[in-house]
């Protein structure tokens, strides 16, 4: 990796906490000159302005996530328990979720959908791509013959996620774990008597 590689990583790095915790918006240039130690010059070296940051830094946020998600729903040796493992992952990752400022695609489609609409598109993008990520393995199920065939899996996908996002909402709105572990166990009833055959 180049120096300019480097040195453009560092700033998505340090300061994709401080956009996720403050907010994309309200986070000025000298905020991150503060948390990186950089210039604004050497900032903007890096980037073209403060737009491209910010969308590099949801992305960092959001592929932490990702990952994340990922690893859990591979962890499952059937579909079942690959979805049950994604729900204990959200259970898990509350603590880091209150300490991290909240989750990263729900904070930016916040702000995405107010006034930084150029960051509307990769939110939309990235709330697909997990829809479809879940789907896929509710198909998986269905080929398997665990699931029923009758089960419309992006509904149900998309339901999933609007039952976390929300629970999240809630939660951390009312500084209490209990509206999304609410949320989490409504998603795993829908597994067992839903989507199980």
């Amino acid at each position: 990796m180049s120096k300019a590689a480097k040195t453009k990583q560092f700033i998505i790095e340090k300061t994709a906490p401080l956009f996720n915790s403050k907010g994309y918006a309200a986070t000025s240039i000298s905020d991150l000159t503060a948390i990186t130690g950089l210039t604004k010059g050497s900032i903007y070296g890096n980037f073209s302005n403060k737009d491209e940051v910010v969308v590099e830094a949801f992305l960092y946020n959001v592929s932490i996530v990702k990952r994340g998600i990922h690893q859990a729903l591979s962890q499952g040796s059937t579909p079942k328990e690959a979805l049950l493992n994604f729900v204990e992952f959200y259970r898990q990752y509350w603590e880091k979720l209150v300490t991290s400022g909240g989750c990263a695609l729900l904070n930016a489609a916040t702000e995405a959908d107010d006034h930084l609409l150029f960051l509307k598109e990769s939110v939309q993008h990235n709330f697909n791509l997990w829809i479809n990520r879940l789907a896929g393995v509710i198909e998986e199920g269905k080929v398997q013959g665990l699931f029923k065939e009758t089960v419309q899996s992006d509904a149900i996908a998309a339901l999933f996620v609007m039952l976390i996002e929300g629970g999240i909402l809630l939660s951390r709105s009312m500084g209490n774990k209990k509206h999304l572990d609410v949320a989490l166990n409504q998603i795993e009833h829908i597994i067992h008597t839903e989507l199980e055959k």
